[in-house]
């Protein structure tokens, strides 16, 4: 079974723009629907918070207090298809970044549901 962590928008879950928070990302992973094509253990959920600066040491802290290393990383629907966008950055380009400071491949999306 693939371990995978997720990120989730903070501002979404909280501000009640469509996304009610982790649910639909849990019941993607856990049937292995959408972008996570095989059912999954979900080893750590994060919030990002704007503007997005302690992204990066939230996941690593994520992956240290679990003590299980992701096999992938999902940028939720909710954070890589914003609508309105991110004002701080692109998910692509926080994608890299987390790519790059992780070596985890970064996913953008989990799920199709509306």
């Amino acid at each position: 079974m693939e371990k995978v962590a997720i990120v989730g928008c903070g501002s979404y879950m909280d501000r009640g723009y469509g996304c009610p928070g982790e649910w639909r990302c849990l019941k993607a992973a856990a049937l292995g629907e959408g972008q996570i094509t095989e059912p999954s253990q979900v080893t750590a959920f994060v919030r990002c918070e704007c503007p997005g600066r302690t992204l990066v040491p939230n996941v690593g802290m994520a992956m240290k207090l679990s003590e299980i290393k992701p096999d992938m990383i999902y940028l939720s629907t909710c954070l890589a298809n914003a609508k309105p966008g991110c004002p701080y950055t692109e998910a692509k380009d926080m994608a890299k970044i987390l790519e790059d400071k992780t070596g985890i491949k970064v996913v953008l999306g989990t799920h199709d549901y509306h």
